[in-house]
């Protein structure tokens, strides 16, 4: 296993060394090459009797017309950025030739690359994180970083170009500026009544209660914070990740995503250009898919509004079940000893409906039984039984389970005509009626934007505001999205919609919810208190041991 083919002579070792990890092991890694040269290095291998060393060697590094050394020999300064950006140009034919041909579209999974998009609002990272497979984001928090500062004098929020030029301008920015009027007002009082209604244990350090506190009472004022909130967040992607996500921001109907995606595009342009070329408006590929685009979204919105215009909401609950597997017990037991078995899925699926219902309880419940914690994740035959949820919370809670991956979601635009979130410490604190005026206040806001605006009218929704939106899910995912979701540091509000989703699965599959084991049911007022302390405690261990070395 660890002796390779492939033998390297001296020299040649010399060479490939600040490139791989070893020259002498069949296992190694890739390092210091820029991504197109990886990317189009593993798409050559997969039609190759060569090592990826060989390769690498021969075809990149050697090969003149690949322009192996200008591009990777740059450095850091501006100077030598700009040399690979035109060594990347000059070899460009080179390396689309070799991704076109010999791969399909997964070799654009081959490289990636880490994206920043700074002072985007709140609404815009939604439709980026919509983009789930390839990519991973990180959003800056609203529990831990304050959304007060000011930069010029004015409150950072998205000011959206048309709605700036026209006869609502004084009417969002009032409205945006008075929601952070209101967060900054209720900061400290707020801070001030979580101490009092729940004062600091002896046991408890004064820097973890503090950090407590502060994360609890962002929690209970977010919900003011508008759409149109600025924000920053990372995403590290593949090339097909961002070629997909950077084609759907240039098409959507909201101006401030078009940018994000022209801009997206030039800047990812400069390290994986082979990877996002397909995004360029002139290309052919993007061309067909606004084309697509524009005829699918125009087809079904005329569909909606002849057949669902006049329809009314009725009133739901927190969570809906809506849609589940009445064999989904079957299917997974047969689906769990499938991979210890020689007999066909439909053979085993047949004996295990003849098997009596205490004998499938008593088989799920000891699998169930080995888990020790949630990161014991159970066996892949839970992905066959599936949910559909559909969903009526704030759109902060939205957000936080928004991130989960593994899961087919679809939300409706957010609006003001849902009602509202309104945090029980905000009546207790005496700031209920300040809440509720600002609450209205958007509520007006919006729906006066909205006659001429229904799109650009969801920045000025505060995110107490409540959003409707479906999840369809397997079972094996929402273990993991309700256990995560239930852990005591866990926002109030993604708590309640977790524990639901268990109570609705336990109501009709009792036996699978077994599996549920760890979802926690338990209300706790300052949920992050113990895992501040847990924080607190490692960093006091670390410095004991310091001072012991």
């Amino acid at each position: 296993m660890n002796t390779p083919n492939e033998v390297f002579s001296a020299e040649e070792q010399d060479i490939l060394s600040p490139y791989v990890t070893n020259t002498n092991r069949s296992v190694f890694v890739l390092t210091n090459l820029p991504e197109v040269i990886k990317g189009a290095l593993f798409s050559r291998y997969s039609r190759s009797t060569l090592g990826l060393r060989t390769l690498l060697l021969k075809e990149f590094i050697q090969k003149k017309e690949s322009k192996f050394e200008q591009i990777q020999g740059g450095g850091n300064n501006k100077k030598s950025s700009k040399n690979i950006e035109l060594a990347i140009e000059s070899a460009q034919n080179f390396y689309d030739r070799i991704l076109d041909g010999y791969g399909d579209d997964s070799i654009g999974e081959l490289g990636g690359a880490h994206l920043a998009l700074e002072n985007i609002s709140i609404l815009a990272t939604k439709k980026v994180e919509d983009a789930r497979i390839g990519g991973s984001p990180l959003e800056k928090s609203t529990r831990y970083v304050s959304f007060s500062e000011k930069i010029n004098g004015e409150y950072q929020f998205y000011q959206e170009p048309a709605l700036l030029k026209s006869a609502h301008r004084n009417l969002f920015l009032g409205t945006c500026r008075n929601l952070f009027d209101t967060y900054v007002r209720f900061t400290e009082p707020i801070r001030d009544h979580v101490r009092k209604r729940l004062p600091r244990d002896s046991k408890i350090s004064q820097n973890a209660y503090e950090r407590s506190v502060r994360a609890r009472g962002f929690d209970i004022i977010r919900g003011l914070l508008p759409a149109a909130t600025l924000t920053n967040m990372g995403v590290f992607g593949n090339g097909r990740f961002f070629e997909t996500l950077i084609s759907k921001l240039k098409v959507d109907s909201l101006s401030e995503l078009n940018e994000i995606g022209q801009l997206s595009f030039e800047e990812l342009n400069k390290v994986i250009p082979s990877f996002v070329r397909r995004a360029d408006t002139n290309h052919r590929h993007f061309q067909d898919f606004r084309g697509f685009d524009f005829s699918q979204k125009e087809f079904v919105s005329n569909i909606a509004d002849s057949q669902l215009g006049k329809l009314k909401p009725d009133k739901s609950e927190l969570v809906n079940l809506i849609d589940y597997d009445s064999e989904a017990e079957n299917k997974v037991i047969a689906a769990i000893l499938y991979p210890y078995s020689s007999i066909p899925l439909q053979q085993i699926r047949d004996c295990v409906r003849t098997m009596s219902d205490s004998e499938k309880s008593k088989l799920i419940k000891q699998a169930a039984g080995l888990r020790g914690h949630r990161r014991h994740k159970p066996d892949r035959g839970l992905e066959l039984a599936f949910y559909t949820f559909d969903i009526l919370g704030d759109y902060g809670m939205y957000r936080d389970l928004h991130r989960h991956r593994m899961l087919t979601q679809e939300r409706q635009p957010l609006s003001t005509r849902f009602g509202y979130d309104t945090p029980d410490e905000i009546e207790d604190a005496g700031l209920g009626n300040q809440y509720h005026e600002a609450m209205a206040r958007a509520a007006d806001a919006f729906e006066k934007i909205y006659i001429d605006f229904p799109l650009e009218a969801q920045y000025v929704v505060p995110m107490s505001y409540n959003i409707r939106w479906n999840v369809h899910i397997n079972l094996r995912a929402l273990i993991w999205l309700t256990e995560i979701r239930s852990t005591p540091q866990g926002h109030i509000g993604y708590r309640r919609i977790a524990q639901e989703m268990f109570r609705k699965v336990k109501e009709v599959h009792p036996t699978l919810a077994e599996y549920m084991k760890f979802v926690d049911l338990n209300e706790y007022p300052l949920g992050r208190l113990n895992a501040e302390q847990r924080q607190e405690n490692k960093q006091t261990a670390g410095k004991i041991s310091v001072l012991n070395q």
